[in-house]
């Protein structure tokens, strides 16, 4: 065990240097730079010259592998530039809206998988029941339905009920309250878009925990569990439950991923100043240097995640063995 997660501790590094290298040069292959979107863009006159001393300063002008090795060599000294855009260092453009980002996936896969584990065990326990059909039904709505789109519902719901109840419209917070400070004040704004991206999410696992309980009821050593007399329930959750939960970890530690840059169009249905609108402004700032280290953050965590998916197999199934 030991020997394997030190081996997939080290594959982390090239994983990190191929993204760096795709997303570097990738970048360099899109016609324009910042310093044309801040002074070509604006529509007037703007001598070329001046162009040239924006790109000089921002060190734009140095030759392709200079850039690269300053990038990568960055990451030594814990040392991520400043933006482009703003002057400010990326540390801190990440640090103030990281906390919010991680906090709505965190509280997105909370409710995805609290809905779905037991919602999927049902429907896979209650096969083609009415039960089941409703399960379904549930499931197939979520992954119909857009996550902006039930955060709007949300939203109209709160301002017309509020309105109705109270007298006056109630919209949550605007500034981003950490929860060690206000929790009920970090709630009111956090819980809404979670929920909103939870259901979609939960949509998701619930259709992948009913396939993978179903075909694990299928297997032999739970028809010999019945033939024995072993009651239900007993089947259910010390045999079958745990087996079965291998992909439906897979899907959750993938969606946990996808939500730390992934929650574009909600974050702005919500007015959140997470990653995800962060990401937007520097693509359309063409900000080459937030944008490579939002990529490098998201990949990291993906990276991480699987990791410890991986991990977690083994303790989930005993015939997992990592040699």
């Amino acid at each position: 065990m030991h020997r394997y997660i030190t081996k997939r501790l080290l594959l982390i590094i090239p994983t990190l240097l191929g993204a760096a290298m795709i997303i570097f040069f990738m970048l360099r292959l899109i016609p324009g730079d910042v310093c044309e979107v801040r002074l070509a863009g604006t529509g007037l006159f703007v001598d070329e010259a001046e162009i040239e001393l924006c790109r000089e300063k921002l060190g734009l002008t140095k030759p392709v592998l200079v850039q690269f090795y300053n990038f990568v060599s960055g990451y030594l000294t814990w040392d991520l530039g400043e933006s482009m855009w703003t002057g400010k260092p990326i540390t801190h453009e990440i640090a103030i809206r990281f906390k919010l980002s991680i906090q709505v996936a965190i509280m997105a896969t909370l409710v995805a998988v609290l809905i779905a584990i037991p919602l999927g065990v049902i429907s896979a326990v209650k096969q083609d029941t009415w039960v089941d059909y409703v399960v379904r039904s549930f499931s197939i709505a979520g992954i119909a339905m857009p996550s902006f789109w039930l955060g709007i519902l949300i939203i109209l719901g709160l301002l017309i009920g509020s309105q109705k109840f109270f007298g006056e419209p109630w919209m949550p917070p605007i500034y981003y309250v950490s929860p060690f400070e206000d929790f009920w004040r970090n709630m009111s704004q956090l819980i809404w878009p979670a929920v909103a991206t939870g259901y979609r999410y939960s949509a998701v696992v619930t259709r992948m925990t009913r396939s993978a309980l179903l075909e694990v009821l299928r297997e032999d050593y739970i028809r010999t569990a019945r033939a024995k007399g072993m009651i239900e329930k007993i089947i259910i959750n010390r045999h079958a439950l745990k087996n079965s939960m291998l992909p439906v970890l897979t899907i959750v530690g993938i969606e946990f991923a996808f939500l730390m840059g992934g929650l574009v169009v909600t974050e702005q249905v919500f007015n959140l100043n997470g990653l995800g609108r962060l990401f937007v402004e520097s693509v359309g700032a063409q900000d080459f240097n937030l944008t490579q280290q939002l990529v490098m953050l998201v990949v990291l965590v993906a990276v991480f995640t699987n990791f410890l998916v991986d991990l977690v197999y083994a303790w989930l199934d005993p015939r997992i063995r990592y040699g």
